[in-house]
């Protein structure tokens, strides 16, 4: 899809979407669950639907109505006589929620997925299914698993992805006895995980943490024979609500609506992050944002950046491993604009620079998260984005969403 945004000025006052983080966890958990659950406030994303029908190729029974979903949870070790497949599509979070979830069954399952996702690092599981004997097999479209998994002290490196914490903590409460899950210091991206518990809390499951200052490890004991069905509604996201505020930093007086204050969503910290990158005199005097507990937020601030003078960034590394290489595919589409970055191994540094009209199509990448990004610096400039379709993945009504906000766009299929 070819975006043409011409510049213009949002107004007015915009409701936060349903967060996609927080519905992937609770339409897990009720698939989890035995028994009828329902999760309310749901936004279809491609990826939401990934583990959608991830859930019902496990045997969970799921019946949309509108945006709820009446879920009836499976037991997912009990055997299904068939190998299921699960297809993840562009998925990291649904693949990686759902191997643990597979490992606790003795049929084979099989997860699908892109080639790009496939390339992300499960290099954790392949480790947990060594130790324990599983079947751990990866392909370039598709990894095969089969258990079954058992309880035990499971010992982690606290540099990867949290996602990789998150499956597991999903899949432990329901073996028979307790494990641990003890995850060097410091943690990445610790709100996901924090996340996760809160998720797990509405469905009867406890999980308690400690910090183990002896060993220096976040401690996370998990019981078995946990998780009941619960009725629960889906929050405002955090991560998207940032691309309308930041139509304010480009001339705009956006207001966004139907966030929780007491979120345990990372991303709320975007607001403390714009105000700094705004209110820095310079970047050579500018100390670094560390983004490694918000990763999702990089393409926004380096946007963001942009526009206000400039901004220095570390705890870049994973961005990588995204949809895209985040960090160098913003480093493309920003020298469009006029706008030098520069990208090192863990540090992005947006220089300030005047911010030009671009004379050429700008790049999606694939990415939603730099689709959205780059439509805030169009507001400014005007330009055109092919492969806005990107947006599908998370936010599928972004741009209807723009265009009620005043801003001035065209859409329609890449040329």
């Amino acid at each position: 899809m070819r975006v043409e945004i011409r510049p213009s000025r949002a107004r007015g006052l915009v409701t936060a979407p349903p967060s996609k983080s927080m519905a992937h966890r609770l339409l897990i958990c009720a698939g989890l669950a035995q028994g009828e659950s329902i999760v309310r406030s749901l936004a279809y994303s491609e990826d939401v639907k990934a583990t959608i029908a991830c859930l019902r190729s496990l045997g969970a029974q799921i019946t949309l109505d509108g945006d709820t979903a009446y879920v009836k949870g499976v037991d997912v070790m009990k055997p299904l006589g068939m190998t299921a497949v699960l297809p993840c599509n562009e998925c990291g979070s649904t693949l990686r929620f759902f191997i643990p979830i597979c490992l606790l069954s003795q049929e084979e399952r099989v997860l699908t997925g892109s080639a790009r996702l496939m390339m992300r690092p499960l290099d954790f599981y392949e480790a947990l299914a060594r130790l324990q004997k599983l079947r751990f097999e990866k392909f370039s479209n598709h990894v095969t698993v089969q258990g079954p998994m058992y309880s035990a002290d499971f010992v982690c490196p606290g540099d990867i992805s949290s996602q990789f914490f998150s499956g597991m903590m999903f899949a432990l409460p329901l073996l028979n006895k307790k494990s641990y899950l003890r995850i060097r210091e410091p943690v990445e991206s610790r709100p996901y995980i924090d996340m996760t518990i809160a998720a797990l809390k509405t469905f009867g499951v406890f999980i308690r943490t400690l910090n183990d200052s002896e060993e220096n490890r976040l401690v996370i004991d998990i019981s078995g024979g946990q998780y009941t069905p619960a009725d629960v509604t889906v929050e405002g996201d955090y991560s998207n609500a940032a691309f309308f505020e930041a139509l304010n930093y480009a001339g705009s007086n956006v207001m966004v609506k139907g966030l929780n204050e007491d979120s345990a969503q990372g991303d709320k910290v975007y607001k403390i992050l714009f105000k700094k990158i705004n209110e820095a005199l310079n970047i050579v005097n500018f100390d670094a944002i560390d983004i490694s507990d918000c990763p999702d937020l990089g393409p926004i601030l380096f946007a963001v950046a942009a526009l206000t003078g400039g901004g220095r960034f570390t705890g870049t590394h994973r961005l990588k491993i995204k949809e895209s290489d985040r960090a160098n595919a913003m480093k493309s589409e920003l020298k469009k604009f006029g706008i030098t970055v520069d990208v090192e191994e863990n540090d992005v540094i947006v220089h300030p620079g005047e911010l030009c009209a671009p004379t050429e199509p700008l790049s999606g990448h694939n990415d939603h998260r730099i689709v959205m990004a780059l439509s805030v610096l169009l507001t400014a400039t005007g330009g055109v984005i092919e492969g806005a379709e990107a947006v599908n993945k998370s936010f599928p009504d972004f741009f209807e969403r723009l265009q009620d906000l005043g801003v001035d766009l065209t859409y329609g299929m890449d040329q």
